[in-house]
């Protein structure tokens, strides 16, 4: 039995290391695109303030208070599952997706009020933004875009875990699956908490 207990206290090391190690990846992912950003912004100071007063500060503060929960609600989830409360661990899961759901809602109407207003680079851009705005939006829709194909992501993982902790699957048992879920979550809720003074609060006022 110490054997077995010690090769599971492997195991999760194991899976834990490889959870940080992909989010370090993640991490150098996400900082390139971060200083892309710095170095022309560095180069187009004017043209990016000017580009950046044309995103929807009200869409991003709405879904950075969502993601905040959300958070939240994940973090009361792995709780739950070191407390091997199953009804607990089911109903943080589900707020959290819900949270995740609401997100992608607010950021498709956000898209649409981008996309009617011209602010997709290319022949039909908006031309009351400088030239070089264009930069600013093509690392907005990337950067975005992105993070929403992230939080999808995170939605399809916490889906099976919700439905695996509904079955009452042995596997949840241990609370590893939950925390390893969790660290993702918290990953991505950090990328937005970058992007959305990036985007939405930086040069406004210059």
């Amino acid at each position: 039995m110490p054997e077995q207990n010690q090769i599971v206290a492997q195991q999760r090391e194991a899976a834990t290391l490889g959870m940080w190690a992909f989010l370090a990846t993640e991490v150098l992912f996400f900082g390139g695109l971060f200083v892309s950003y710095t170095v022309y912004r560095h180069f187009y100071f004017a043209d990016f303030a000017a580009a950046s007063r044309h995103t929807d500060v009200t869409f991003g503060t709405i879904n950075s208070i969502i993601l905040l929960t959300s958070s939240f609600t994940m973090a009361l989830a792995v709780r739950a599952a070191k407390m091997a409360s199953q009804r607990l661990v089911s109903r943080h899961l589900l707020l959290t997706i819900f949270l995740g759901i609401f997100f992608l809602v607010i950021k498709g109407f956000e898209y649409h009020k981008d996309i009617v207003d011209h602010l997709i680079p290319g022949p039909h851009f908006n031309a009351e933004i400088p030239l070089h705005g264009q930069i600013f939006f093509y690392l907005y829709w990337i950067m975005t875009g992105l993070h929403g194909v992230h939080i999808i992501i995170g939605l399809a993982i916490m889906s099976i875990l919700l439905g695996l902790n509904a079955r009452r699957t042995a596997s949840l048992k241990n609370s590893q699956a939950i925390e390893l879920a969790g660290l993702y979550w918290h990953f991505v809720d950090i990328v937005w908490l970058y992007l959305y003074p990036l985007l939405y609060l930086v040069g406004r006022h210059a």
